[in-house]
C-alpha cells in the first residue's frame, strides 16, 4: 500500500468518529463508505454514465441539509433495483444508518476533497482493502470472522502458485481476500495478463474465479472489492453447505477460510450429497472442498484444531480425505492472528488424487504455534513470521519438494500414514516442549482471552443443539 493510499485510509477511517453520535457501528460505517465510495470512484474512473441521472456523485454535491439526506436515501433505493447485476449487488437492500444531515454532508465533503489522482495511481483496490483491514482490526466489530490476515493469505497463495487458465474457488469468500490475492499473483507472473493471448485474458477477468458468501453485507463488500481489482468472477450469495454449494463447478484450486465456532455462520448443514453427514460445519466444508477439486487439483484451507482430532464422523472424514487426496502438509498456526477469534487453527494443504484411494503416504507437520509470541494488536502477525515455513515447504505447490525432518527439536516433521493410523487418524500432532510456563508474563490480551472463551462456549452450545436435533429426529 502506497503512502498516499495509507493516508487516505487513515482519513476515511477517522471519519467514522463523525457518525458516533448517530449510533453507527464500524461495520455499518464500512457499508456506508462502500455506497459513497462507489459513487465517487465511478466519477473518478469515468464510468458513471452507467448510473442513472440523479444517482451520481455530482448530484450529492449539489444538495445540502435534509435535502441531501432525502436525496441520498432515494438514490440508494433506485440503485438497489438497477438492471446492472453488479450495481444491484452492491446496493442490494441498501439503507443509510445516518440520521443527522450534517454528518452526511461532512462525509461527502471529506471524500470529495481526498487526493483521488494519487489514489487512482496507487490502486483503488488497495485503498478499499485497507479499509476492510481497518474494520477487521476493530475486534468489537466482529469483522475478524470474515477477514483472513493478508500476511497468511499471501503466504498460502505463494505456496499454492495459482496459474492462468485455472478455475479458482473460495466457498466461504468473505470479502474476497483469497481470490484477489490469487488474481494478483497471476497478474504479477504474466505482466498484468499482457503475456496471455486475448482469449485467456478474457477468461482471467470474467471466468477464473468462483465463490459463495452467506452474509449479504459481506457479499456486498466482496463484490466491491473484486470490482476495484478488475475481477468479474461469479460470487454467489448463499450457503455452501446447502444445495447452493452443489452449483459450484469442480475447480483446479480452492483457497478458503471457512467460518468456525459460531452460530452466526448459519444453521445446520443441509447438503444431501455428502458421504458423511455431520452437524460440524468445518467438517462439512472440508468434504465440500476435497470433493470439489478436479483430479490433480490442489487446496489450502484454514481449519480449527477440532477438525484434526474429532472422533467418529470426524475420523471417517479425515480418513476419506487422506484416501482421496495427498494431505502432504499441515501448518499449525499461532494463536491470536484471527482478530475476534480465539480458536486454534491450522492450514491443510492437499492435492486431489487421480484415483480415490491411498493417496496420502505421509504428512509433514510444521509447528508455528509452540513457543511463538502471543499475536494481537501489540504484536502483529506479519509475513516475516512465515518465512521459515515457506522455505521448509519448498517451491513445489503439490508439496513434493525435497524436505528435511528437523527432529524433536525442530518445527518441521514427517509422519507416515501408518504412524497416523496408529493414532486413530488423529492429526493434532505436537512434539515441541512448551516453554510458556517460564514466560507467564507473556499472556494474551484480556479481549483475546475473552474471545477464546466465547468461541469455546459457542462451539459447545452448537454441538449441544446439534445433538438435541439429532435425538429429536430419531424419536429418542
Amino acid at each position: 500500500m502506497g503512502q498516499t493510499t495509507y493516508d487516505i485510509v487513515q482519513k476515511l477511517w477517522n471519519l467514522c468518529h463523525v457518525l458516533r453520535d448517530d449510533g453507527v457501528t464500524y461495520h455499518q460505517y464500512v457499508n456506508e463508505l462502500t455506497y459513497l465510495l462507489f459513487l465517487k470512484m465511478a466519477q473518478e474512473t469515468g464510468v458513471e454514465e452507467q448510473l442513472p441521472e440523479g444517482c451520481r456523485w455530482g448530484d450529492l454535491l449539489g444538495e445540502e441539509g435534509i435535502d441531501l439526506l432525502t436525496h441520498y436515501r432515494r438514490l440508494l433505493v433506485e440503485l438497489g433495483s438497477s438492471e446492472s447485476y453488479r450495481i444491484q449487488t452492491i446496493f442490494a437492500n441498501a439503507s443509510t444508518t445516518i440520521k443527522i444531515p450534517k454528518n452526511l454532508q461532512k462525509l461527502v465533503s471529506a471524500i470529495d476533497a481526498l487526493d483521488w489522482y494519487s489514489a487512482r495511481t496507487e490502486g483503488l483496490g488497495d485503498l478499499y482493502e485497507g479499509l476492510l483491514e481497518k474494520n477487521a482490526n476493530e475486534t468489537k466489530s466482529g469483522a475478524g470472522q470474515y477477514f483472513t490476515p493478508r500476511s497468511l493469505i499471501d503466504c498460502v497463495v505463494q505456496l499454492i502458485k495459482p496459474k492462468a487458465g485455472e478455475l479458482i474457488q473460495d466457498p466461504a469468500a468473505g470479502t474476497g481476500g483469497f481470490l484477489i490475492a490469487a488474481d494478483r499473483y497471476i497478474k504479477d507472473h504474466t505482466d498484468d495478463l499482457f503475456e496471455l493471448d486475448e482469449q485467456l485474458q478474457l477468461f482471467q477477468r470474467k471466468s477464473a474465479f468462483y465463490g459463495i458468501e452467506l452474509v449479504q453485507d459481506t457479499h456486498r463488500l466482496a463484490t466491491m472489492n473484486l470490482m476495484l481489482h478488475d475481477i468479474e468472477g461469479d460470487i454467489l450469495v448463499g450457503d455452501t453447505l446447502s444445495s447452493k454449494g452443489t452449483e459450484l463447478p469442480k475447480v483446479d484450486v480452492i483457497l478458503t477460510n471457512p467460518p468456525f465456532g459460531t452460530k452466526k455462520g448459519g444453521g445446520r448443514p443441509t447438503r444431501d450429497d455428502f458421504t458423511y453427514p455431520t452437524s460440524n460445519k468445518q467438517l462439512a466444508f472440508l468434504q465440500h472442498i476435497y470433493r470439489g477439486l478436479k483430479p490433480g487439483g490442489r487446496a489450502a484451507v484454514v481449519l480449527p484444531d477440532n477438525v484434526l482430532f474429532e472422533e467418529n464422523t470426524g475420523r471417517e472424514i479425515r480418513a476419506d480425505l487422506m484416501d482421496k487426496c495427498d494431505l502432504h502438509t499441515i501448518l499449525r498456526l499461532p494463536t491470536g492472528i484471527f482478530y475476534a477469534q480465539g480458536v486454534k487453527t491450522n492450514v491443510l494443504f492437499f492435492t486431489k488424487g487421480e484415483k480415490d484411494t491411498g493417496n496420502t503416504k505421509g504428512v509433514w507437520v510444521y509447528d508455528l504455534r509452540t513457543n511463538m509470541p502471543s499475536f494481537g494488536k501489540r504484536t502483529p502477525f506479519t509475513r516475516a513470521h512465515m518465512k521459515e515455513f515457506e522455505e521448509a515447504f519448498g517451491d513445489d505447490p503439490l508439496g513434493q519438494s525435497e524436505r528435511t525432518d528437523q527432529g524433536e527439536e525442530g518445527r518441521f516433521r514427517y509422519f507416515t500414514r501408518e504412524q497416523i493410523s496408529d493414532r486413530n487418524d488423529n492429526l493434532d500432532i505436537s512434539w515441541l516442549k512448551d516453554d510458556s510456563v517460564e514466560h507467564a508474563d507473556d499472556l494474551p490480551e484480556p479481549d483475546e482471552i475473552a474471545a477464546e472463551i466465547m468461541v469455546l462456549l459457542q462451539t459447545a452450545q452448537e454441538e449441544m443443539e446439534a445433538l438435541t436435533e439429532l435425538l429429536n429426529g430419531s424419536g429418542a
